[in-house]
């Protein structure tokens, strides 16, 4: 009896962890996103986009919690009498502006990414990625950014 629940456990044991691993040549991206070394130039750039945009996705929460609060010192600020708090009224909507475009950004690029663009013409495919790469990284840039001035004007 000992023995055959110690069998039936250790068969769950092993099937929690292959279960839990996964396949070993797939990401979350799915098929056409190996995690073994790329092998030709349009695999690595997309690569290269995907894990921007992996590193930043997971910021968008906190660019949206930002904007949140930045409107509520807006609002704050638009009930309170006199012209103290002009300069930091322009700041919080400039952080404002930059908060809802990098969310624009972000939303806009993952709209019009197409990972299977020119899939059956190599040279123009690497084009594509390039393109995407530099979206990407200026999409990187304003969330990073606009994140950054909020941690540091929100505090104010």
């Amino acid at each position: 009896m000992r023995t055959a629940l110690f069998l039936v456990f250790s068969v769950g044991v092993v099937l929690i962890f292959a279960a839990c691993k996964g396949p070993s040549d797939q990401s979350e991206h799915g098929p056409g996103h190996m995690t073994t070394q790329p092998l030709s130039a349009d695999d690595s750039l997309y690569h290269q986009v995907m894990d921007i945009h992996d590193e930043v996705m997971p910021k968008m929460g906190k660019v949206r919690g930002a904007q949140q609060r930045v409107q509520q010192r807006l609002d704050s600020l638009a009930k309170q009498a006199g012209s103290a708090n002009k300069v930091y009224r322009q700041q919080l909507e400039q952080l404002s502006s930059d908060l809802n475009y990098a969310d624009f950004a972000m939303d806009k690029w993952m709209v019009e990414f197409n990972m299977d663009s020119a899939k059956d013409n190599k040279p123009l495919r690497v084009r594509y990625f390039q393109e995407e790469l530099e979206k990407v990284q200026k999409v990187k840039a304003a969330i990073l950014g606009s994140l950054a001035a909020a941690d540091s004007l929100i505090r104010q």
